[in-house]
């Protein structure tokens, strides 16, 4: 029998995470999710198979949180994908950097850099043979838009862990992977004010994090719809 493929997946009440998240229980997979509130997980996941989804409460950013996860990866005998998926944007609206107050950069950085790195130093030893590493990026990282510079350069760090993640374990494969602008919450707080209807939703950016999850790409930063569409499985 084929052993069932698990997935952590972080940030997954919403947006990207849960539309992720929802594909892959529909493919047979199983999910670890996080979210800061049980609430918004339960009500997430209504209607999914609950033997594929494994819910785990908290903040990443708190080691307690982080520490979960890895107890709970190592009780289901591992995985075969972490895909860090969490981000905090900051202040809405995005303030320039002249006047960025650095005790909510850190906050920034605690959750974009530090929680994505520390969970993947936790998790390392349970990633099964052949295992992928997703760091959620943006195009900020690597594009210069005003008011951005808070997010853009956790985004920017975070592009930079990945890449030297993959040359320091070429075992596994590790990507950066830019979903492209989205109709979700967080994209609506960076606009406050603007109508981001014309947006995609979330499910468009799923099927090239499926292909990066399951086909044979070199570890890489990548734009998931960006990816041919006849190369998705």
């Amino acid at each position: 029998m084929t052993e069932t493929r698990t997935a952590l997946i972080t940030g997954a009440s919403r947006g990207l995470g849960l539309a992720l998240a929802r594909r892959l229980v529909a493919d047979g997979w199983r999910v670890v999710v996080d979210a800061r509130t049980a609430a918004d997980l339960a009500a997430a996941f209504v209607g999914c198979d609950p033997a594929r989804v494994v819910a785990v409460a908290g903040d990443v950013a708190s080691e307690e949180h982080r520490l979960a996860l890895r107890r709970v990866v190592a009780d289901l005998g591992g995985v075969d994908a972490v895909v860090h998926n969490a981000s905090r944007l900051g202040p809405s609206p995005q303030p320039p950097l002249d006047s960025y107050p650095l005790d909510v950069l850190r906050e920034v950085y605690a959750v974009n850099v530090f929680a994505p790195l520390r969970l993947t130093q936790l998790v390392l030893p349970h990633l099964r043979s052949g295992g992928r590493i997703v760091f959620v990026t943006s195009d900020a990282s690597v594009e210069a838009y005003e008011g951005w510079g808070g997010y853009g350069s956790s985004k920017a760090a975070l592009d930079q862990i990945a890449a030297v993640l993959a040359a320091e374990h070429p075992e596994f494969a590790v990507y950066a992977v830019d979903p492209g602008d989205m109709n979700t919450r967080m994209h609506q707080e960076a606009f406050p004010g603007e109508d981001i209807s014309d947006r995609p939703p979330p499910e468009a950016s799923v099927p090239g994090l499926v292909e990066i999850l399951t086909g044979g790409l070199p570890s890489g930063r990548y734009q998931a719809r960006a990816l041919p569409v006849e190369a998705l499985r």
